[in-house]
C-alpha cells in the first residue's frame, strides 16, 4: 500500500474520532435595534465570544426589559437588558407582573439610564402638565422606559394621549410633527442616539420635573431615583431634573455558574470594549455600579467572581442558596 495514502488515511481516522469541541450558545436579548443599548449589547456579544470558553452568543433584537423578562422566563433567550426596577417587579411578582413572577439572577449593572421627556422645541410645551391632551410615546411598547413613564405620569396627573410604536418609528413621526416626543433613556448624562438623531434637523426640548414633582416621584417611586442633569446633555440642553433606574443585565437561573462566572469575570475586567460602545463606561466602576444598584439575588457565578476578589456583597443581592 503506497505510504503518503496510508498516512492520508490515518489523518482522516484521526479526525473523524477527535470530538469537536462543543460551543454553548447563548442568545442575548437586547432592545431596538436604534437605541444606543442595542449597540452596547453586541459589544458585550463581542466581549463574551472572546473571553468566554467554549461559548458562543448573539444578539436579537427585542422590545426591551418587559419582552426580555417575559422570555427570559420561557426560557427563549439566556441573558438580556432589563432595568433594575422592573426586574425587581418581576421577581417579586409586583405590578405589571403581580401573580406571574420571572425568576431571573442579576449579572451585572452597567450604567445609569436617566428617562428623558423629549419634545419638539416648536410643540408649545414647556413642562410635563403641557403634555396634557398632546400625541406622546411614553417608550418603546413592551419596555421599562413605557412601563415606567405611564406610572410616573399618572402620579403626576399628566394626561397625554399616548402613540405606540417602535424607536424607529417614533423617531420618524416627532420628525415628520406627527407626534410631539417620547420619553427616552439616556446614556449617562447624555442624550441617547435617537434623540440626537432627531435634534440634528429638528430642535428638541428636554422637560424637567418641578421640585413639587421631584417629592411625588420620591414619595411614591421607592425603585427609582431622581436625579439632576447637568447642562449638556446635548448643544444647547439645560440643566434638568428627570427620574432614573439603572440598566443591568439577567439571566435565566438556568444559566450555569460557570458561564455566568466566566461572563463576569470578562465585563469587569474589560477596560476597553465596552466603553467603546457606550462612552459613560469609560473608567465606570461596574462592580460598584452593580453592588449599588442591583434589586435581584446575583447569580452564584457572579457571586463566586466577586468573592475571590473580596467584595463585600450586600445581603439582599445573595442568593438565598449562598
Amino acid at each position: 500500500m503506497n505510504r503518503s495514502w496510508i498516512v492520508a488515511l490515518a489523518a482522516c481516522v484521526v479526525a473523524v474520532s477527535t470530538p469537536v469541541v462543543a460551543q454553548e450558545k447563548l442568545l442575548i436579548g437586547a432592545s431596538s435595534a436604534s437605541s444606543s443599548q442595542y449597540g452596547y449589547f453586541v459589544a458585550l456579544s463581542q466581549l463574551i465570544n472572546g473571553k468566554v470558553p467554549k461559548v458562543e452568543s448573539s444578539v436579537v433584537e427585542t422590545g426591551a426589559t418587559v419582552d426580555n423578562l417575559r422570555r427570559i422566563g420561557r426560557n427563549q433567550i439566556d441573558l438580556g437588558l432589563v432595568t433594575t426596577n422592573v426586574g425587581y417587579q418581576a421577581f417579586a411578582g409586583e405590578g405589571e407582573f403581580e401573580g406571574r413572577k420571572v425568576d431571573s439572577r442579576l449579572l451585572f449593572v452597567y450604567s445609569p439610564a436617566p428617562q428623558n421627556v423629549i419634545v419638539r422645541a416648536d410643540s408649545g410645551v414647556t413642562s410635563l402638565a403641557d403634555l396634557k391632551g398632546k400625541r406622546f410615546n411614553p417608550g418603546l411598547k413592551g419596555s421599562a422606559t413605557e412601563k415606567t413613564a405611564e406610572a410616573v405620569f399618572k402620579a403626576l396627573d399628566v394626561s397625554p394621549e399616548y402613540v405606540r410604536g417602535s424607536t424607529t418609528d417614533i423617531v420618524d413621526s416627532i420628525k415628520d410633527n406627527r407626534v410631539i416626543g417620547y420619553v427616552k433613556s439616556g446614556v449617562g448624562d447624555k442624550l441617547d442616539g435617537s434623540s440626537l438623531d432627531i435634534a440634528t434637523l429638528t430642535p428638541v426640548r428636554v422637560l424637567s420635573l418641578t421640585p413639587e414633582q421631584q417629592k411625588v416621584v420620591a414619595d411614591k417611586f421607592p425603585d427609582l431615583s431622581v436625579v439632576n442633569i447637568p447642562a449638556g446633555a446635548a448643544d444647547g440642553v439645560p440643566a434638568y431634573s428627570t427620574w432614573s433606574f439603572g440598566l443591568a443585565v439577567h439571566a435565566r437561573p438556568g444559566m450555569s455558574d460557570e458561564v455566568a462566572y466566566q461572563i463576569a469575570k470578562a465585563v469587569f475586567e474589560d477596560q476597553t470594549v465596552q466603553a467603546a460602545a457606550l462612552d459613560s463606561l469609560k473608567g465606570a466602576d461596574m462592580i460598584k455600579l452593580t453592588l449599588e444598584n442591583g434589586t435581584v439575588p446575583l447569580h452564584p457565578g457572579v457571586v463566586r467572581y466577586l468573592k475571590e476578589k473580596n467584595v463585600e456583597i450586600p445581603a439582599n443581592l445573595m442568593p438565598k442558596s449562598s
